[in-house]
């Protein structure tokens, strides 16, 4: 049976529905589900596609120049974020980053809490990503237990709703540097100093891990200046290559192994290094880290622009999250009365690419659980649109977009 969508979309590109405005250009506005391979990453990338193919664990010379490359990109990411090159460690993305941060903070905390007859307890918030939420519910499987702090309605986690979740057996503290649905910019440095003051006070040591996958290379990022001890960040988020990403764990910190088999990364992470894929991060993270200030202020422009013509040209539009404490690049946007996956499938036929405040669980259409967090309801949530952009994106192009979206949205309503 075909949806209700589709009939809808059928009454409205039908002759009669026509919008009176159309481009053949692509508007690729969901930069923060992945973003375009830059010409520079992937020049970076193709010696090691093709001649320069040597294991990087191999004693001859092809395998030596592998290894220089891995080595040089190591040395190029830590001075992105103010940390040494042996505080790095690639991995297969965000993802992977995540779970060795959390599943290894347990693993390393194991035989001293089951010494002391405690589960160990990890504190995290409702907005995270599922890379993090799905890994704190298989250790909830192992027995440990976890609190998922509330946001308030704009996406913001309290730092002092964290403290007061301690407790004698808490390992680990996770909250993501910035959402990946509505942009919101979370207080870590704030959080990782008042879990600094909480150690000298206490002398309780508690891990803090910050999943910077949204955040890396799109606002400017010191673990020394936010305290964290554990960092995730994905390469493809940045104009770098799919499939690689790292974990920086600050240098005190020892993590066990979290793949085993070959001595990889100091013996922590085994399996053959992804050469090109390393060093095309590398490159992608050398330049939008170098031209971070131009970025920021280039995409905040061009973003409130955005929401500017969206909340006063369509009625009842409402913007989710923070005006101003969100990321440079991110708009999200309800707008009551429409359904996010019919506009998804209209601004497609446009040549629009974004997403909803929606995503496919099991074959069904769920709510969101940030916008879900925040306090919309269930129907706002499956209204709401995020629309994110990139530095290579203009005033025109966003403009097109609203003047699509203004046409769309009312038509949408009356279906």
């Amino acid at each position: 049976m075909e949806s209700a969508a589709c009939d809808g979309i059928r009454g409205l590109t039908s002759s009669g529905n026509k919008l009176n405005i159309i481009s053949m250009k692509n508007y690729y506005m969901d930069n923060a589900a992945t973003t375009p391979l830059s010409k520079e990453a992937l020049e970076a990338m193709m010696p090691y596609l093709t001649d320069e193919f040597g294991n990087a664990s191999t004693i001859y010379m092809p395998g030596q120049r592998a290894k220089s490359a891995v080595e040089n990109s190591r040395r190029t990411i830590a001075a992105t974020i103010g940390a040494k090159p042996s505080e790095i460690y690639f991995t297969s993305g965000g993802s992977e980053s995540d779970n060795w941060a959390l599943i290894g903070a347990f693993d390393k905390a194991r035989s001293a809490l089951r010494e002391r007859g405690l589960p160990g307890h990890i504190i995290t918030d409702k907005i995270e990503h599922h890379a993090v939420l799905n890994t704190c519910e298989y250790l909830e499987s192992q027995g440990v237990e976890v609190t998922y702090l509330d946001v308030d309605p704009y996406g913001n986690v309290d730092p002092a709703d964290v403290m007061a979740a301690i407790r004698e057996d808490t390992i680990l503290v996770s909250i993501m540097a910035a959402n990946n649905e509505v942009g919101t910019i979370e207080p870590i440095k704030e959080i990782g100093e008042a879990l600094s003051h909480h150690q000298e006070e206490t002398g309780q040591k508690i891990l803090f891990h910050t999943d910077a996958v949204q955040a890396y290379g799109h606002i400017p990022l010191d673990v020394s200046e936010l305290n964290v001890d554990l960092m995730s960040s994905s390469a493809h988020k940045l104009n770098g290559p799919k499939g690689v990403g790292f974990l920086y764990m600050r240098r005190d910190i020892t993590l066990p192994g979290f793949i085993h088999g070959g001595a990889q990364e100091r013996g922590r992470r085994a399996g053959t290094e992804n050469v090109p894929a390393i060093a095309g991060f590398a490159r992608a993270a050398e330049i939008a880290c170098g031209n971070i200030g131009i970025r920021v202020s280039r995409e905040t422009e061009v973003r409130y622009h955005l929401i500017g013509r969206l909340l006063n040209e369509i009625p009842g539009a409402k913007l989710n999250g923070g005006k101003d404490s969100r990321l440079p690049n991110n708009v999200n946007v309800c707008f009551p009365g429409t359904d996010g996956e019919t506009l998804l499938l209209l601004l497609n036929e446009q040549h629009i690419y974004a997403s909803a405040g929606s995503a496919c669980a099991s074959g069904s259409l769920e709510p969101s659980h940030v916008l879900m967090a925040m306090g919309l309801s269930k129907d706002e949530a499956g209204s709401s649109l995020r629309l994110t952009i990139s530095h290579d994106t203009s005033m025109e192009d966003v403009d097109y977009v609203a003047d699509v979206l203004k046409q769309l949205v009312p038509r949408v309503r009356k279906i």
